[in-house]
């Protein structure tokens, strides 16, 4: 038997991490990674396995030095904490491996560092890897030769992660994405051929979170719908199973634009209770789009503007995904990438400057072209060399954007175009089961009344700013004016919490950004 334990290094505080309002929820950590409960799941019983989380709880390295395996996972942005986790475990005299994403796209960062190595997808190798370490005979690399037949994947040990210390919970339905844009590592990673899970897989992994009392939940598949008839099967077994349960579960997820060309799709997302989507929608550029090869946003029919509003209108909120720094982007993309989420009513984009990921077919050209340059992290938080602007104005134009994007009036606006002006109606299967079954639905309001004012609480002892303590009082009393009902009113307050922890992370960019141009 093996002492193993998994490892998932902290990450930085990001605009997405809500380090800043966590607090205010009771919780340590966004939510997990899917690879911690999964890697467990695929370990034979007769080892015993330990996950740690460093974002939701300290790494105690003296126990463990102590395992007879470490396995250490991460995606890039945790590099540098790998690489602090390794060595100090190296130090120690632990046998160390390493997977994940960062493994998998920049396998010689970890040359030398590790015993052994996990590139790509590991549910064969893993099993493989263990067979061959209790007879000696372990290799350095493993890689599948087949991507895994997701139909085989068993429930992930949810059981063994400190649940209770996320706000939200995780889960996956499939992996691979038909596409073939240029920047992206997904289709390196999985693959551009979509594998799905069965509905009888999904039902036991969604039984088992909900054991674990998770309430929200986000389908972490990179597009949900990249195989459009293989996920309706398995979205009407959601469906039918919130149903039977009394919708305990909400879902948040990801998929592509196309979506919005799919009523009935976008239906039964809705009847599986999935209230928001994130989509890639990068630049209102069309050059830009067609330059990294993003076709599937710039198809003839409707404007993206048009099939965000689709979405929107079918009970869908749409968060989405916007790149800076394609070659055909001048400085004036920056208000361009302003005014689009403005018109497109998204109060959260998730804008970032482009980056080469190693094995992607952006870093190959790049580097073919001696455009790459490494980010060092102060100065530049990209390592692309761009067209039509220098590094400093990218930079400092996606300061400005993100500063612009997250000022109280603008945010607002865009928050009240959607939930006031548009009245996106989030949740409407479930307020269809609610009209007969009303206990259901008076005991699950109060729960989100109870929560809402909990979180409101919180906030306006927690946040030092009185003139934004003043401003979500204001928006809040709107919002209810308008719509008082309990959902709305959460998710509302929610979205002021949301607002709090961006606004403090831009300001402090350019606060950065500033000493660093003022030479401190």
């Amino acid at each position: 038997m093996a002492d193993i334990v998994v490892i998932n290094p902290r990450f930085d505080m990001s605009f997405w991490g809500m380090e800043l309002v966590l607090p205010f929820m009771g919780r340590r950590a966004n939510m997990p990674v899917a690879s911690l409960p999964l890697l467990a799941a695929l370990t034979p019983p007769k080892h015993r396995v330990t996950l740690i989380d460093e974002n939701a709880e300290p790494i105690d390295f003296d126990r463990v030095a102590r395992a007879d395996i470490v396995g250490i996972t991460g995606m890039g942005i945790q590099r540098k904490r790998m690489g602090e986790i390794i060595d100090e475990l190296r130090r120690r005299g632990a046998f160390i491996v390493v997977g994940g994403p960062m493994a998998t796209v920049n396998e010689g960062f970890f040359e030398g560092l590790v015993d052994a190595i996990f590139i790509g997808e590991a549910e064969q190798t893993w099993p493989q890897f263990l067979d061959e370490w209790e007879r000696g005979e372990h290799r350095y690399r493993y890689e599948q030769a087949e991507k895994t037949d997701m139909t085989t994947v068993p429930t992930p040990r949810f059981d063994l992660l400190k649940m209770d210390r996320y706000l939200f919970g995780s889960l996956q339905f499939s992996r691979g994405c038909p596409f073939q844009c240029e920047f992206c590592d997904i289709i390196v990673t999985f693959g551009r051929r979509p594998r799905i899970k069965t509905p009888e897989q999904v039902i036991a992994e969604i039984e088992a979170m909900r054991r674990q009392g998770i309430q929200i939940a986000f389908i972490v598949d990179d597009n949900l719908i990249g195989n459009k008839r293989g996920i309706r099967p398995v979205l009407r077994a959601v469906a039918d199973w919130q149903v039977r349960n009394g919708f305990p579960l909400t879902f948040f997820t990801e998929a592509s634009i196309d979506l919005a060309d799919d009523p009935e799709l976008m239906e039964l997302m809705v009847d599986a209770n999935i209230i928001s989507v994130f989509v890639g929608v990068e630049s209102p550029n069309e050059e830009s789009l067609i330059e990294t090869k993003k076709f599937q946003n710039v198809r003839q029919g409707r404007s993206m503007i048009e099939k965000i509003h689709a979405i929107q209108d079918a009970g869908l909120e749409v968060w989405c995904g916007m790149i800076i720094g394609f070659d055909h982007d001048d400085e004036t993309i920056f208000e361009r990438q302003v005014a689009f989420l403005e018109e497109a009513r998204i109060a959260s984009g998730l804008v970032g400057m482009l980056h080469a990921i190693p094995r992607t077919p952006l870093h190959d050209r790049l580097q073919a072209e001696g455009r790459l340059e490494e980010a060092d992290g102060t100065r530049f938080k990209t390592n692309v060399i761009p067209l039509r602007m220098t590094r400093e104005q990218m930079h400092d134009g996606y300061v400005r954007v993100m500063n612009q994007l997250y000022e109280p009036e603008g945010y607002f606006r865009r928050l009240e175009s959607l939930f006031i002006g548009a009245r996106i109606d989030t949740g409407r299967s479930r307020a269809r089961y609610w009209k007969s079954h009303p206990l259901n639905a008076l005991k699950t309001n109060a729960m989100f009344l109870a929560h809402a004012a909990g979180l409101f609480a919180r906030m306006m002892t927690g946040i030092p700013e009185p003139e934004l303590r003043r401003e979500y009082r204001r928006r809040i009393g709107r919002l209810i004016r308008a719509r008082p009902d309990p959902g709305t009113i959460l998710t509302y307050v929610f979205k002021c919490a949301m607002h709090y922890h961006a606004y403090t992370m831009a300001r402090k960019m350019a606060s950065d950004r500033a000493a660093v141009l003022s030479g401190y």
